[in-house]
């Protein structure tokens, strides 16, 4: 296994999990494409895939991954990695909780991620191009060593509280922005961001798996 690019694919996701289903799980590996005609987003929603950005997928045996991540919390870790890699390149992208990737104030990309069989999938959307007037596009060159480092980051197995401390730091800019909880819009200015990576708000606990 390892990493595979896809000329053209439905969903990386969607192949990912037949590609397992049908071949078994011996590693960790990663298929990604600059053409997803059928995306999958938060909320069985669906994901513009504009040819030319990036979609990619990635599964891994949770026993692979550092003993005191909140599974929950699966894509706060992998989108902080994600991001962390493409800021040491001079990106401005920051993170919105729990999974939206922005520059300024304008959505470029996002996570999916959910669990079967023990094994979790992470999903990531990035636009590279311009997609419509809402949302932005990455502002540095894409190239693929990104993601042989986000590969090899995952698997250097960084702690939760690695992660955690230097998020919980970004997570004010959060607090400027809106989230979807029960199928509404809130406003995360009154949100307190807890340990495990969920956040409490209006008196209720909200965790980021999706």
């Amino acid at each position: 296994m390892g990493i595979h690019y896809l000329k053209e694919i439905n969903s990386t996701q969607t192949y990912l999990k037949d590609y397992i289903k049908n071949n078994g799980y011996s590693n960790a590996y990663l298929v990604y494409t600059n053409n997803q005609t059928d995306g999958i987003g938060s909320r069985n929603n669906k994901w513009i895939g504009v040819k030319g950005n990036l979609f990619f997928s990635y599964v891994i045996d949770i026993k692979q991954l550092p003993s005191d991540l909140p599974i929950q919390s699966a894509s706060i870790y992998f989108s902080f990695i994600f991001k962390e890699i493409l800021k040491k390149y001079g990106s401005d992208i920051w993170l919105k909780w729990p999974n939206d990737f922005y520059i300024e104030n304008k959505k470029i990309g996002g996570t999916i991620t959910n669990m079967a069989n023990n094994l979790l999938f992470c999903g990531i959307g990035l636009n590279l191009k311009y997609v419509q007037k809402d949302f932005g596009f990455l502002d540095i060159k894409f190239q693929d060593i990104f993601l042989n480092e986000f590969f090899d980051s995952i698997l250097e197995k960084k702690t939760w509280k690695q992660i955690f401390s230097k998020f919980l730091i970004e997570f004010e800019k959060s607090k400027n922005m809106k989230t979807t909880i029960d199928n509404n819009k809130i406003l995360l200015d009154r949100a307190k961001l807890n340990l495990d990576g969920s956040i409490l708000i209006n008196s209720k606990k909200v965790y980021s798996l999706r």
